[in-house]
């Protein structure tokens, strides 16, 4: 398909006509066509839910794949020494897998970036098609469960009783086109969380105080202007080959000092035009020759190669396939202390915006901020192609049919928080070795599993000579960078779920987490999997005629989503060697976010390694004890020994377990992890699973085991020494 093509099956889809009266009736309502709106819709499709809507406020779906155009897909962990891809799974891998695909027939290569910091990458128009056509099957032209109206923006939402009864878009520029939507169950999936925002659920955007969640990084406060100092946007650039010199004019305002770091100047010279020693770290050469033999994040780095998506050069493919993605520290742009034209703009359009959070700005508000970020971003594109050969026959693609020909959208880092049932926090995951381990707190509920650093862009300008007219840097700040570390974690069901609002979900960036943390959590996969987590929770929720809150309080349907999201390809408990197609996949999940096994030498879980006796008899002994009957305690042997089907057999017996008669017949072919945890969670997983007193569970003060920590603030709710292993299977008396 030829990028003409690619681009009116793109932009002349029918779009939907809605009336404004009588409301429309769903289901489920997911408010943006972000990564994680479409991954919620088609996971609850998939799920049973019968009529779905899904809005957007733009014509393309598909959040940093596409209309953010992050087509380099960042996702690394350090293991045995190496940054290595975190392990893919859920519909993240779904999507992974359709763009290899593409790859591979258009150019002959699934993987043809050769850039530093991902080996995944796809054009920001392709997955646009890719996003499209995934849901395709859902929709009209298939089993019709899911309904897409856009371009619109929620304006208003109706709360009745502490639940949503209708949100009300408007198409933007027109607040003529308006149309309703009554929904039985809502996510906002959106960039800002408007519909959060305009529901009066509780929210939070900016710094926490250390106070709040005792955070290492955390200001002690009090804020003044920095309370609204937020993970900066970026507008990215996508770049293609030009068969002649293709520069740019000069944006309005356009200073080169503010690019200088991009010039490959010394630290000397950079320094002689005034800027503090915080915004020389984003000096680098403007390009380099390399494929990166090495791998990803080897020691050469560019901005040219540093997001590649088309290597045609070292890959010998046709001329014109080139592409970059330019996504550089220096272009982000900090979400407070605005240049004084965009103050003065800001101001002039409603007294005090210039104040305010950009989560709490108007559509029109937002816009100002967003033109000023798009001429930041032409303006390192033409510093870059007036002062770099490899840039000058480099133009802005054509292919998101703008008239400037950036993006849609900016690249959004952090936006809205949900105040959830629980907010995941940096004590949570930071990390506590020299590579990640598992992390100080493995969540019960998990949902998907995840590893990044706490990664925070620069957040703050500092302007040359303290003149807010004219040229400005950004710069980081002692707590808030890109060189904290933490551990593999499991994210909680319940930072889905507001304290109140009862028919609402987060999803995408709008999920319970710190700021800091949210700087870990804001990938494309990790918002994928969060959307496709809240798809499958709406879903139980609608199908069982219950509200979260009541779902996340009962074991039993906990199970049953985790359950659901592995049998849907979904990672819960972040082994590195663990793939959805290993037949023990499911069975290592469900038992290690169950805490009946968990390998302790690594974080792989190693399925041909032969397990010791005694190893065999502690998981057989918790999971008699997860189990709703008594059971007698198997002794552990005198002697480690090696296990074998034989002994596995008997012990199963022993617990009154109905195993394989296949075990018995294999005799003393020896135990490999693989095969104790299918045949113990075949025994187990009927089985109904003990639960504790959660009548009182996650109310406001409430504190189920006893440790001193309230439930919303105890990422271990049943496990009084916080050691990990539930009360219930360390034997505790109940």
């Amino acid at each position: 398909m030829t990028r003409c093509t690619l681009l009116f099956s793109l932009f002349f889809l029918p779009l939907p006509v809605v009336a404004a009266d009588p409301p429309m009736k769903a289901d489920l309502l997911i408010v943006g066509g972000t990564e994680a709106g479409v991954a919620a819709a088609v996971q609850a499709a998939r799920s049973g839910v019968r009529h779905i809507v899904l809005s957007n406020d733009i014509d393309w779906l598909g959040g940093q794949f596409s209309a953010e155009a992050v087509g380099a897909i960042d996702e690394w962990t350090l293991y045995r020494g190496k940054r290595v891809e975190f392990p893919r799974s859920g519909t993240f891998l779904e999507m992974l897998r359709l763009i290899r695909q593409h790859n591979l027939k258009t150019y002959g290569y699934a993987r043809p970036g050769n850039g530093f910091c991902a080996s995944e990458t796809v054009e920001p128009s392709v997955a646009a098609k890719l996003f499209e056509d995934w849901i395709v099957p859902y929709g009209p032209k298939g089993t019709g469960q899911i309904q897409i109206v856009r371009p619109f923006i929620p304006v208003a939402v109706r709360v009745e009783n502490d639940r949503i009864r209708a949100v009300t878009f408007e198409q933007p520029g027109d607040p003529t086109k308006k149309f309703t939507v009554e929904a039985t169950m809502t996510i906002d999936a959106s960039d800002w969380g408007d519909v959060i925002r305009l529901s009066g659920a509780k929210w939070s955007a900016g710094p926490d105080l250390k106070s709040r969640f005792s955070e290492t990084n955390a200001p002690v406060g009090p804020l003044d202007a920095e309370r609204n100092e937020m993970n900066p946007l970026s507008w990215c650039l996508v770049l293609r080959e030009a068969e002649k010199p293709a520069i740019i004019p000069k944006p309005a305002g356009y200073d080169e000092r503010t690019y200088y770091g991009t010039s490959g100047l010394t630290a000397a010279e950079f320094a002689k035009v005034g800027w503090p020693k915080g915004a020389q770290q984003m000096r680098t050469a403007p390009f380099v020759d390399t494929d990166y033999p090495e791998g990803i994040y080897s020691a050469v780095n560019s901005i040219y190669t540093h997001r590649r998506l088309i290597d045609r050069k070292h890959l010998g493919l046709n001329a014109g396939a080139e592409a970059i993605l330019v996504n550089w520290p220096t272009q982000d742009y900090p979400l407070y202390d605005f240049p004084k034209a965009v103050a003065d703009a800001l101001e002039m359009n409603e007294k005090g915006a210039s104040k305010k959070n950009i989560v709490a700005m108007t559509h029109a508000q937002r816009q100002i901020v967003f033109e000023d970020a798009k001429r930041h971003s032409l303006g390192m594109l033409h510093h870059l192609q007036t002062k770099s050969p490899a840039f000058r026959s480099m133009e802005l693609s054509s292919e998101f049919g703008t008239p400037d020909r950036l993006p849609p959208k900016p690249y959004v880092r952090e936006g809205l928080r949900l105040e959830a049932l629980y907010m995941l926090r940096e004590g949570d995951i930071r990390m506590k070795g020299a590579e990640p381990g598992w992390a100080k707190h493995m969540v019960p509920d998990s949902i998907f599993a995840f590893q990044f650093n706490i990664d925070f862009h620069p957040t703050r300008r500092v302007f040359l000579n303290d003149d807010r007219s004219g040229p400005w840097a950004n710069v980081h700040t002692e707590n808030r960078n890109w060189s904290t570390h933490t551990d593999r974690a499991c994210f909680p069901l319940r930072s889905l779920i507001p304290v109140e609002m009862k028919n609402l979900l987060g999803a995408s960036k709008n999920i319970g987490l710190s700021s800091i943390v949210s700087s870990a959590v804001r990938l494309h996969g990790q918002m994928m999997l969060d959307g496709q987590a809240a798809g499958v929770l709406a879903a139980t929720c609608l199908k069982r005629e219950l509200q979260p809150f009541d779902v996340c309080r009962d074991p039993q349907l906990i199970r049953e989503i985790q359950l659901a999201l592995v049998r849907a390809g979904v990672l819960l408990w972040p082994y590195q060697d663990l793939t959805p197609d290993d037949l023990h996949f499911e069975a290592a999940n469900m038992l290690a976010v169950r805490a009946i096994y968990i390998t302790e030498d690594g974080v792989d879980f190693q399925p041909w390694k032969v397990v010791g006796q005694s190893e065999m008899i502690r998981a057989l002994n918790r999971a008699a004890r997860s189990l709703d009957r008594a059971s007698a305690e198997l002794p552990e042997p005198a002697k480690d020994a090696p296990a074998d089907w034989k002994k596995l057999y008997d012990a199963l017996k022993t617990l009154g377990l109905k195993p394989s008669e296949g075990l018995a017949q294999r005799g003393t072919s020896p135990l490999t992890r693989a095969e104790l945890v299918r045949h113990l969670w075949s025994a187990i997983k009927n089985e109904k699973v003990w639960t504790p007193d959660v009548t009182k569970y996650l109310e406001p003060g409430q504190d189920s085991d006893g440790d001193g920590i309230p439930d919303r603030n105890d990422a271990l709710p049943f496990d009084k020494n916080n050691d990990g292993l539930p009360d219930r299977l360390e034997g505790a008396k109940k």
